[in-house]
């Protein structure tokens, strides 16, 4: 049962992994409060089973703002907040500097802004948790989307320094995975590849990121850290 009757904010929740991380918290009797930036199946089956949903556009410093202040108006206090939303957009010559802006201001300048004006609800429910889902791309770099990758390499980073700014009440860390789940457009032959680069060579789905969700949230003495989700990727 929930140690707290404060809820729990997921960012980005309105479709696959945030999703069923959401109903999870639910079905687990934590009250949940998400952003989704467009409507979506799961949006809708979210506020069907309590959740409460706001629109949220974290493009931009006033739509992150404008979040906070609509986030306040419906809680004085969290339980926790879960940094899911993210961006995953083409880096083409003509589009770099674009994409290289929005992936930054959704996937750090949403957290940084988010934690430094919402710590104060967190520091009314005890215990108190920050996690940040950020991507085991960030672990050796990518040659092919290297904005997205330093964006989430920038989060890794603000779990350290909020980490070390927000204990001993507040515990701050990370989750970084690897492939979760297909699309259903993805062929068999970009299966078998994908499949190849982990040890354990499975499609794990979301489950595996709520059950680091939880590990986190349970456990009183891990802070400052990033759980490695990737299926043993590093030993290939």
């Amino acid at each position: 049962m929930p140690s707290s009757s404060a809820p729990i904010l997921i960012t980005g929740a309105g479709q696959r992994v945030g999703l069923q991380c959401a109903q999870q918290l639910l079905a687990d009797g934590y009250p949940v409060i998400f952003s989704y930036r467009s409507e979506k199946p799961g949006v809708q089956a979210l506020r069907e089973q309590g959740a409460i949903g706001l629109f949220a556009d974290f493009s931009s410093e006033n739509g992150i703002l404008d979040f906070i202040q609509q986030l306040k108006t419906h809680t004085d206090c969290l339980r926790a907040i879960v940094h899911n939303a993210s961006a995953w957009l083409a880096e083409t010559a003509d589009t770099q500097a674009c994409a290289f802006t929005q992936m930054f201001s959704v996937h750090m300048l949403a957290p940084y802004l988010i934690n430094l004006h919402c710590s104060e609800l967190l520091m009314r429910s005890t215990p108190a948790d920050i996690i940040h889902i950020s991507d085991d791309v960030t672990r050796k770099g990518s040659r092919k989307h290297i904005a997205y990758c330093a964006t989430k390499a920038g989060l890794d980073s603000l779990t350290l320094s909020f980490a070390a700014k927000l204990a001993p009440h507040i515990k701050v860390n990370g989750i970084a995975p690897a492939l979760l789940m297909f699309n259903p457009d993805d062929d068999a032959a970009y299966r078998a590849t994908a499949l190849a680069k982990s040890a354990l060579g499975i499609e794990p789905g979301a489950e595996v990121i709520y059950q680091s969700l939880r590990y986190l949230l349970d456990n009183p003495y891990v802070t400052g850290t990033t759980l490695t989700v990737n299926g043993g990727r590093h030993l290939k």
